[in-house]
């Protein structure tokens, strides 16, 4: 049971998974010394129902509302991320990721909408350092060696473009088989010809759609065109792509699909049938970074992005998990004050100001359920002030005398 709550603190909050064991373990010790007095556990259990319902009551009080508004404070969001970083990475990485995960939340946010943390992509790449994380709008392995093909790199045109048209689409450039069993009979290399060449009018009407979309749109100029294709394209079609220098991607993901959308803008064709400009997207890069066996698209530099990528980069597997559960952390931690608009002081003010509060206001019949509720909170303080290396009693004095 407390590992299960320990995982729904860190799920929805993101942060306090400590606290919360450190809470629970504590007030487990406190209820033991009543119970060993001949105290019945019902009693002890009315009496902490009790003290939550007040604490919660305080914590309404307590709390210093944020106005986030279409402008939100950053500042008041990097004070969140900051504390949330520094707890699990050292303080100047920490300070490093505070824009970044401030940035990429502010990024995705939109207008009397929940906000999807999905749209944040994490990506590692076991490269350089740590302190070479950074944001990028978009970053996707839409290649891996085993079962991706990129025909502009293949024929040894554009590994680097600027200024690109992005047609995003779920479409099959490639020839499919039947299925059902059919076959198909011949007398002759004429007929056959005629029957390969019928069977491949289909897919090339669908890419000759596309080229006439490019030259469209990028006659006159010198701008680029890419497409990103959910489905497959097979060898012929992309030769015909790259022989229009257009850059073709096949069998991209479809969660990168609809990040991709929302971060270049346009809309995700299901068919080529009446394509028109308004359903491109516009990036101002896109280029391929190759590290090891695994190449990278990169897709940067685009206009009003709704959807974002964090590229965590470190030395070794330890230190890239340990990054990515921080900023993990850090997002939810941000999402949650921009939904809520207020904040709580931290360092254990919290704590000792509501164990206060149920020391001095609540009066029943429970009162030891709710003493021992009021004892345990005061496990986090006591903690942090262990761990500062400071006398526990003493800061416990001065921060009730304070309150």
């Amino acid at each position: 049971m407390i590992a299960r709550t320990a995982v729904a603190q860190d799920d929805i909050s993101g942060d306090g998974t400590t606290s919360t064991v450190l809470f629970i373990g504590e007030l487990m010790k406190q209820s033991e010394r009543y119970i060993d007095e001949g105290m019945h556990p019902r009693v002890l259990v009315d009496g902490f129902e009790i003290a939550k319902r007040a604490t919660l009551q305080f914590l309404e009080k307590f709390k210093t509302p944020v106005v986030m508004g279409n402008e939100p404070d950053k500042e008041i969001l990097k004070m969140v991320a900051r504390t949330t970083l520094r707890t699990k990475l050292y303080e100047a990485l920490a300070d490093q990721l505070t824009d970044i995960v401030v940035n990429s939340v502010l990024c995705i946010r939109k207008p009397e909408e929940p906000i999807d943390l999905f749209m944040v992509e994490i990506m590692h790449m076991r490269h350089k350092f740590d302190v070479d994380t950074r944001l990028v709008h978009t970053t996707y392995p839409l290649m891996n060696p085993k079962w991706h093909f990129h025909g502009y790199w293949v024929l040894n045109l554009l590994r680097r473009a600027e200024n690109s048209y992005i047609l995003t689409s779920n479409v099959s450039l490639e020839y499919d088989k039947s299925e059902v069993n059919s076959g198909f009979f011949y007398s002759n290399a004429e007929q056959r010809e005629a029957m390969v060449l019928a069977e491949r009018r289909q897919v090339d009407e669908r890419v000759k759609k596309i080229i006439e979309l490019k030259n469209k749109v990028c006659s006159g100029n010198d701008n680029n065109f890419v497409v990103i294709n959910q489905k497959g394209i097979d060898p012929p079609s992309l030769d015909l792509l790259a022989r229009a220098g257009i850059i073709a991607l096949r069998r991209a993901k479809r969660r990168n699909m609809e990040r991709l959308v929302l971060a270049c803008g346009g809309e995700a064709v299901n068919s080529v049938d009446d394509l028109t400009p308004d359903c491109l997207g516009w990036a101002g890069l896109v280029y391929e970074h190759v590290l090891g066996e695994e190449k990278y698209t990169f897709v940067e530099n685009v206009k009003n992005p709704h959807s974002c990528t964090i590229l965590i980069k470190g030395p070794n597997d330890h230190t890239i998990a340990q990054i990515k559960d921080a900023v993990r952390d850090g997002l939810r931690a941000v999402k949650n004050t921009v939904e809520d608009e207020a904040v709580i002081l931290g360092a254990g003010a919290f704590e000792v100001a509501a164990r206060q509060y149920l020391v001095n206001e609540v009066k029943k019949t429970v009162k030891r359920g709710v003493q021992a509720f009021a004892d345990a909170l005061l496990v986090v303080p006591k903690t942090l002030a262990e761990n500062s290396g400071l006398d526990t009693q003493d800061v416990i004095i001065a921060l009730t005398v304070y309150f």
